[in-house]
C-alpha cells in the first residue's frame, strides 16, 4: 500500500478527528439516483446515474475508517477501500482513483456490477449496529466516473520491461485483470479474444443499461495505453493452436476464456424454434446489434416472453425482454424468490420494470404451432424441501400440479459450462466432470507455466471472483518465472 494513502498518514488522522464516529453513524446512506421505470425500459440508458459530488463525499464521510478494516478481506481483488473512500472525502477524486487501481483493472465496471452486499459491504462494520453498509460499490463508481470525466490519466506505474512475454486467452474480467497485473510488473502482455471486440462477457453478457459499453471500451484503452497488445477474432484452439502459442515465445500462458457453452434442461419441446439460450439471445441483442430496427442480425420477439432462471443473467434477459417489447416479460424460477442467486438490486429493478415472477415454478415440457414454433410452456407447481449441498432448500414437485402458459419466446438461463474447444487444443490439460480446468491452488494448470482462471475454473461465477483469480494467476506466474 503507498504510505501516502496508509491509514497512519496524517491527512487521514485529520479525516478522523474532525468528526466523532456517533456524527458519522447518523448521516444516513446516499439513494442512487436512478432513471424512471416508464422511461428506461424504452431504451438502452443506464438505469444507475451515479452519485453528484456532495453524495459522494458526504457518504465516504460515514466511513468510520475502521483500524482493522474487515470491508477489504471481503473483497476478491483486495482493494484498500478506507484509502480510495477518504480521498473521496477530501476531494482527491484522481488519488482515489489510483488507489483503486493499484489492485482492480476494472473499478468503473466492478462500481456498477459486483454484489457488494455479498463481498465488501457484507463486512462493513456499519450492520454490527444494524445500520446500512457504506455504498462501498456507489463510491467505487463514483471515483472511476470521475477521473474517466475529468480527461485526467490515472495510469498506475509500471517496472521496467523484464524481457519476458506473456499470453492471455480471453479478454473478459478475468484475463484483463491477470494482464493489468502482468503488464504493471514489466512483462510484454498479448490477450488473444475469439470475438470482434474485447471485453468477453462484460460485452456480450451484460446489458447496456446495466454495463455501458463505453465503460468498458474506457477500461481497456487504459491497459492498451499501459502497453497490452489486443488480438481480436483469434480462436485459440482454430485460429492458433497450443503449440503455435508455444513457438511465439511466450513463457506463460494464462487461460481465462470463461464458460460460454450453455445449458439445457432437456425436456420435451425444447428444440422448438423460439427458445433459446440466455447466452445467444444477449450476445445477438448486445454484442450483434439485434435491437436496433436496422440490425441484420434477427432476435426472436414476441408478446409474452418467459426467462427459466433465477440468477442476474436471467434478470439481464428478462430486463431486455422487456425493452425489446414483450408486453408480458415472466421470470419462471423454480426456488422462492428468497433463495434466488441474483442481485437484490436487479430483482428491485426488474420489478419496477413489470417483470412478473413465477417462483415455485418449473418447466417439464413446451407445446408447439404445425409450423414448430413455441407457444406454450408447461410448469410444474414446486414446494421446497430440504437443503441441497449449497445449503438451499430443493425444490420438489407438488404432485400433480400442472399449469400451461402460452408463450412466443422462452429463454434459457439454467447455467454455462467452459467452451470444450480448449482442453481440445491444449493436449494435457486435466478437465473435472463438469469440463471445468483442473488447477492447483497457485491456478496453475497440468500444463507447465500455464495457469487458468475465472469461469473456465469455477464454471459461471461473477466478474469479481473472475478478476479475483486473474489478480491471484498473475502473482503466482510472476514468482515462478522470476524463481526461474
Amino acid at each position: 500500500m503507498n504510505s501516502t494513502n496508509s491509514r497512519d498518514a496524517q491527512w487521514r488522522q485529520q479525516l478522523r478527528d474532525a468528526m466523532s464516529a456517533k456524527e458519522r453513524t447518523a448521516i444516513p446512506r446516499a439513494k442512487m439516483p436512478e432513471l424512471d421505470p416508464a422511461y428506461r425500459i424504452t431504451c438502452n440508458d443506464e438505469v444507475n446515474q451515479g452519485l453528484d459530488e456532495a453524495q459522494a463525499v458526504t457518504e465516504a464521510t460515514r466511513c468510520l475508517d475502521c483500524p482493522d478494516p474487515q470491508c477489504i478481506t471481503g473483497c476478491p481483488v483486495g482493494i484498500n477501500i478506507p484509502g480510495f473512500i477518504k480521498n473521496i472525502q477530501r476531494r482527491n477524486f484522481r488519488e482515489a482513483a489510483l488507489v483503486l487501481k493499484e489492485t482492480s483493472a476494472l473499478p468503473a465496471v466492478c462500481g456498477r456490477v459486483c454484489p457488494q452486499e455479498r463481498q465488501c459491504e457484507s463486512r462493513c462494520i456499519y450492520l454490527k449496529m444494524k445500520k446500512p453498509a457504506v455504498a462501498i460499490g456507489y463510491l467505487e463508481r463514483f471515483a472511476a466516473d470521475t477521473q474517466r470525466l475529468s480527461g485526467s490519466d490515472a495510469l498506475p506505474p509500471r517496472l521496467p520491461a523484464n524481457g519476458m512475454r506473456v499470453a492471455v486467452v480471453g479478454s473478459g474480467p478475468a484475463g484483463l485483470s491477470f494482464a493489468g497485473d502482468m503488464i504493471k510488473l514489466g512483462y510484454d502482455v498479448t490477450v488473444y479474444e475469439a470475438l470482434h471486440q474485447i471485453g468477453g462477457v462484460l460485452k456480450y453478457g451484460i446489458p447496456e443499461f446495466r454495463l455501458p459499453n463505453a465503460v468498458v471500451d474506457v477500461e481497456i484503452d487504459a491497459l492498451a495505453r499501459m502497453g497490452v497488445r489486443f488480438v481480436k477474432n483469434c480462436i485459440i484452439g482454430k485460429t492458433l493452436s497450443y503449440n503455435d502459442l508455444l513457438d511465439l515465445g511466450y513463457n506463460g500462458i494464462f487461460i481465462a476464456s470463461g464458460a460460454g457453452l450453455p445449458r439445457f434442461m432437456g425436456i420435451p419441446g425444447e428444440n422448438l424454434i423460439n427458445i433459446l439460450s440466455s447466452n445467444e439471445y444477449l450476445t445477438r441483442i448486445n454484442l450483434m446489434g439485434a435491437g436496433r430496427s436496422d440490425s441484420a442480425t434477427p432476435a426472436p420477439k414476441g408478446a409474452t416472453v418467459a426467462i427459466i432462471g433465477g440468477g442476474n443473467t436471467a434478470m439481464d434477459s428478462v430486463r431486455t425482454a422487456r425493452r425489446m417489447g414483450a408486453s408480458r416479460a415472466i421470470i419462471v424460477y423454480r426456488r422462492s424468490e428468497e433463495e434466488m442467486p441474483a442481485r437484490l438490486e436487479e430483482i428491485k429493478h426488474a420489478k419496477e420494470e413489470g417483470i412478473e415472477f413465477l417462483t415455485l415454478h418449473n418447466p417439464v415440457e413446451y407445446i408447439g404451432d404445425d409450423k414448430g414454433h413455441v407457444r406454450t410452456m408447461r410448469l410444474q407447481r414446486m414446494q421446497l424441501g430440504e437443503p441441497d449441498a449449497s445449503g438451499r432448500r430443493s425444490p420438489v414437485p407438488v404432485p400433480g400440479d400442472i399449469v400451461d402458459i402460452d408463450v412466443d419466446v422462452v429463454v434459457v438461463s439454467v447455467g454455462v459450462s467452459p467452451n470444450p474447444l480448449i482442453p481440445e487444443a491444449f493436449d494435457g490439460l486435466d478437465v473435472t466432470r463438469r469440463g471445468t480446468l483442473v488447477v492447483d491452488d497457485t491456478l496453475l494448470t497440468t500444463l507447465p507455466a500455464t495457469y487458468a482462471g475465472g469461469d473456465i475454473v469455477r464454471g459461471g461465477a461473477t466478474v469479481i471472483l473472475a478478476m479475483g483469480d486473474g489478480r491471484a494467476a498473475a502473482t503466482s506466474m510472476h514468482t515462478t518465472l522470476t524463481k526461474k
